[in-house]
């Protein structure tokens, strides 16, 4: 992997990484003036978690013309985009409308409600130069090189004293919300560990103390003895649809010897996991007649500098609403009370997934 560090014009930084040594032009914004946030978070005292509050993300870039893509490298010198002309593969830049910065200071005081700066970090990894692809597309070494890349920016964030998570993400589709459509993800690091990750750093090291084995490769083991809900198995990983899916064709992916970073993968696991990672998303694109809107998150252990043995690293895929695939509507129950309400087996929807012909 190689990698350059440039500074922007309005002070952000942006990393450029390539599977081949590259050239680039000048570090470019699409303004010059320096990004000025201050959000804050409030403590929701019946749910005891953390709400995140940026009211400048109000202004962020919605649904540009066709004919200017801010993630696409700069052609125009009179109109900048985020990106340089090179031939590197992949960029990571800060993101100029953030949900935390770690400048973060003086959160309004409230009468009742706990607040605190949101000191922590958003940063955009845009995927590949290509507008008009998709992650499931790129070649398997560009999908290991982008494994590289989250490995690398958890690492480097990790590294911050106030940094307690680190959530690597990709949201595509407007079903889920995405306002532009050039490939590319999200990493946000927080100042706490998120609830969900505290429920699973919990139950998983509570599953160590009590079975002795890291949960994770009790459930690959369990999966591979099972097979009926296993979508893809390589030699280091597997991709299955988890008998207890909230939703329909949601598909994990999982070291088959658990690792709580991806950073912790040799190089050969690593890319065996990510032959696993475009295999999985390979099918879940071509299950229906157009590409499957979904999040994807990448679940790593806690950067609080902790070891964390009975963290199971793994990918979480949760394919979104469409009413004509009959796909997944947060409704009264998910919302209200938590509880989720799948209207498929786990079984069906991964001989289904195991049913597409791979091609790619």
């Amino acid at each position: 992997m190689f990698k350059k560090t440039l500074t922007k014009p309005d002070g952000r930084t942006l990393w450029l990484y390539g599977r081949q040594d590259f050239e680039h032009a000048a570090a470019v914004s699409p303004s010059n003036e320096p990004v000025v946030a201050n959000p804050h978070m409030r403590f929701h005292p019946l749910r005891q978690e953390w709400v995140l509050y940026a009211s400048h993300r109000q202004n962020r870039t919605f649904m540009p013309p066709p004919e200017y893509n801010p993630l696409a490298p700069t052609r125009d010198p009179e109109n900048p985009t985020e990106l340089p002309e090179g031939s590197y593969d992949i960029a990571v830049f800060q993101n100029r409308f953030p949900s935390m910065a770690l400048e973060s200071h003086n959160p309004p005081a409230l009468e009742g409600t706990l607040t605190e700066a949101a000191n922590g970090t958003c940063e955009v990894v845009v995927f590949t130069q290509d507008a008009n692809t998709l992650l499931s597309s790129l070649t398997e070494d560009h999908i290991d090189l982008l494994l590289q890349v989250w490995a690398d920016r958890t690492t480097e964030l990790g590294k911050l004293d106030n940094i307690q998570y680190v959530l690597p993400f990709e949201n595509k589709g407007v079903e889920v919300g995405v306002t532009l459509h050039h490939p590319h993800g999200q990493i946000y690091a927080y100042p706490f560990i998120p609830p969900i990750q505290q429920k699973a750093l919990e139950a998983s090291r509570l599953y160590l103390q009590e079975h002795g084995q890291n949960l994770g490769e009790a459930l690959v083991q369990t999966e591979l003895k099972e097979k009926g809900r296993l979508v893809h198995e390589g030699k280091h990983s597997v991709s299955f649809i988890p008998p207890f899916a909230r939703y329909p064709y949601e598909t994990w992916i999982m070291p088959k010897t658990a690792a709580p970073y991806l950073s912790s993968l040799s190089t050969e696991a690593r890319q065996d996991f990510a032959r696993t990672l475009k295999d999985t998303l390979y099918r879940l694109d071509h299950l229906f007649s157009r590409p499957m809107p979904y999040l994807m998150t990448i679940h790593q252990a806690p950067t609080d500098g902790q070891d964390h043995p009975e963290w199971p690293l793994h990918i979480e895929i949760y394919p979104a609403l469409r009413a004509e695939n009959r796909l997944k509507f947060l409704a009264g129950t998910e919302l209200g009370a938590g509880i989720f309400a799948n209207d498929t087996l786990p079984e069906q929807t991964a001989e289904k997934l195991r049913e597409v012909q791979v091609n790619a």
